[in-house]
């Protein structure tokens, strides 16, 4: 064979090998990105409840979403990015257990506020980055009560209710509580005291005891909280994700989305429906709503 023709295999040769390791190359990188490249930001603003309006947090929604990034195969960890003053200790818990049954990292990131329930949803993070100057912490539950019998009386207002069972309009705006009842309510509102610090002890792989010592329904800044060990590092919404990113071994090449509950037709009726007949039908089914005692982490 000729000399010339033989450099001239070898050299599309080398060329030929060069482009297959590239395609090889960007074919993982693409690869990489399609298995798992991705970071996912899921919002939780506002307190924290199950309501019909978008003024609420609802948990099924958190869930769902916190499902669909466990399901879908493009994304690697997740960031609960987080403004939430708290919630209802039930609605609270739902979004915390998700968390710990998520397959993939979660990092929550407190931006302005994150106390009570919302800090107890962030508490079950694999890691939690939280604004130096936020506010954080709050572990503790309120009842939220009014008498307003004197009032009522001021203004000639007789108002009372027919009731079958002894405590059932306990809580009523148009009396105080009694003795016993004041005692029975604290009891309730110890129980979950007792329940929020055992569930940040051990979310937080902390000492009840010591938990008991900065709880109190204690607000902290950020930095405070991280010098007592309620959040692991000080940062930005990108320190956060990039936090997440490191846990799920994905690195510096990453793709970020966010995620947010879609609005149905239904969910966006039942909010105008519920605004109007809260405008029209104010005083209608008060003291019922009034007698409906819950407490707030």
């Amino acid at each position: 064979m000729d000399k010339n023709v033989k450099i001239l295999f070898g050299v599309l040769g080398g060329l030929l090998f060069i482009f297959i390791c590239l395609v090889a190359f960007f074919g993982l990188t693409s690869t990489s990105t399609i298995l798992g490249g991705t970071v996912a930001v899921i919002p939780i603003y506002g307190e924290i409840g199950y309501g019909s309006t978008s003024e609420y947090v609802n948990p099924d929604q958190v869930k769902e979403l916190i499902r669909e990034a466990n399901d879908d195969s493009s994304i690697s960890a997740i960031v609960l990015d987080i403004n939430s003053p708290g919630g209802t200790p039930v609605a609270s818990e739902e979004i915390m257990e998700s968390i710990q049954n998520s397959k993939k990292p979660v990092v929550s990131w407190i931006s302005d506020t994150g106390t009570s329930g919302a800090y107890l949803v962030a508490s079950a993070s694999d890691k939690i980055v939280a604004s130096p100057s936020s506010w954080v912490g709050s572990i503790g539950v309120i009842l939220d009560l009014t008498d307003l019998s004197e009032m009522y009386r001021q203004m000639g207002v007789n108002k009372y209710a027919i009731k079958a069972g002894k405590y059932k309009d306990m809580g009523a705006d148009y009396r105080n509580l009694t003795t016993e009842e004041r005692k029975m309510l604290q009891t309730m509102i110890n129980e979950e005291y007792e329940n929020f610090i055992n569930i940040t002890a051990k979310n937080r792989n902390l000492s009840t005891a010591y938990v008991k010592t900065i709880a109190e329904g204690k607000i902290y800044t950020g930095r405070q909280a991280k010098n007592i060990k309620l959040v692991d590092y000080l940062g930005s919404k990108d320190n956060a994700i990039e936090t997440a990113a490191k846990l799920a071994g994905i690195g510096d090449s990453y793709s970020i989305i966010s995620m947010r509950p879609s609005s149905t037709l239904d969910q966006i009726l039942s909010s105008l429906s519920s605004k109007i007949g809260y405008a029209i039908g104010s005083g209608i089914g008060e003291n019922s709503g009034n007698s409906s005692i819950k407490s707030s982490y």
